[in-house]
């Protein structure tokens, strides 16, 4: 059984609020949380008195993201089973989260699969290298630290005043995806969610001339590894928002003193103010960079419009108008046009087609629906 059969909710994730929520089945597959729904509508919950994860709150909100992830992971067949999941945790609210929300789906999904999660120590002056392990040995989870100084790396071929995201980025995926490899783990998952995908689309559009940006699942240029982001319908303020209720011990990501400046803060900053004045904007865009129309763009390599040719039938229709005026006739005699078109007023072959008629119910009345012209 493969993930694409596990993960079943078949509404968009803002819309879905039954007790099915994850898709992975029952919530009595996962008997701590029997009780969550009836919980999360509780009124007397005296949140002053609980833990911040004991909250009707946190769990409405745990219960969002594990449906938005599980919804992922069934539209683009991320796990199946029998996989070996490596989590990239870099000490952010991104990984945490993901790696918190796929333990918890293992826990209830009805196949099998194994995660264990990897951080890759860069040698950044300052980092806290004890955070990471002490947390993943306090929740028992599986880990490997990986040890290597790209930073130095990094510092030596970046000119200065530069940032070094671009670099250190390159650095940290090779070493991964060769790790991986090294250790059996079929999936990769990173913790991009919906806005970093937002953010790198306009990244693209502004300054890459491309109209792309992270997909969901990706297969590696060389092909041996599978790239899975399960965070992707996840918005950043819901990860901020669980990060803090869980307390995450987070490792700050401005370590290298390159973080100023960046474009790509530039851009988060424009999809906040966005998010602030459209709430339904970002999740607008994101639907758009799901349903492209690739003849309704110009690239030549997507779409054939050299081809494109006329494929006309016999079947004349005149103009519906009142009058035609044709001036300069010789001139439009000279090019083969007609120089008195005809004109009709209209033409019910061509007319739509009326709705069909419903049966008429002598229980109901008709309900008519005013028609309101629109200002022109």
């Amino acid at each position: 059984m493969t993930a694409a059969t596990i993960f079943t909710p078949n509404a968009m994730p803002e819309l879905v609020d039954t007790a099915a929520d994850a898709g992975l089945g029952n919530d009595n597959l996962y008997p701590e949380h029997d009780s969550i729904d009836a919980a999360d509508n509780s009124a007397d919950d005296d949140s002053s008195t609980l833990e911040p994860t004991q909250t009707a709150a946190f769990r409405k909100l745990q219960k969002k993201l594990r449906r938005q992830v599980s919804w992922a992971i069934r539209d683009f067949n991320m796990i199946e089973d029998g996989d070996v999941v490596m989590v990239c945790v870099s000490g952010g609210k991104d990984s945490y989260t993901l790696l918190d929300i796929l333990l918890l789906l293992k826990r209830i999904a009805p196949i099998h699969f194994d995660i264990v999660a990897v951080n890759l120590d860069q040698k950044q002056p300052g980092y806290p290298e004890d955070i990471l392990p002490a947390y993943l040995n306090e929740q028992g989870i599986a880990h490997y630290i990986l040890e290597k100084d790209t930073y130095s790396i990094v510092k030596s071929v970046v000119p200065e005043g530069k940032t070094y995201c671009s670099a250190c980025s390159r650095l940290r995926r090779g070493s991964l995806y060769g790790f991986a490899k090294q250790i059996g783990a079929t999936k990769i998952a990173l913790g991009h969610h919906r806005d970093d995908m937002l953010a790198t689309f306009f990244l693209n559009l502004f300054h890459g001339g491309a109209l792309k940006s992270m997909p969901p699942k990706l297969l590696s240029d060389d092909k041996q590894n599978l790239l899975i982001r399960p965070l992707a319908y996840v918005e950043e303020k819901d990860i901020i928002e669980y990060a803090k209720l869980k307390e995450f011990p987070i490792i700050p990501c401005n370590l290298c003193g390159s973080q100023t400046n960046l474009q790509r803060a530039i851009i988060n900053d424009m999809l906040r103010e966005w998010d602030d004045a459209h709430p339904q904007r970002l999740a607008s865009i994101f639907k758009a960079i799901q349903n492209v129309a690739p003849s309704q763009l110009a690239d030549r390599e997507l779409f054939d419009f050299e081809t494109l040719s006329l494929d006309r039938d016999n079947e004349e229709r005149l103009f519906e108008g009142d009058n035609i005026q044709a001036g300069q006739t010789q001139s439009l005699a000279d090019i083969g046009l007609p120089t008195a078109p005809e004109s009709q007023t209209f033409n019910p072959k061509f007319a739509s087609k009326p709705p069909a008629e419903k049966p008429t119910d002598s229980r109901s009345t008709a309900q008519k629906i005013p028609t309101i012209n629109p200002v022109i």
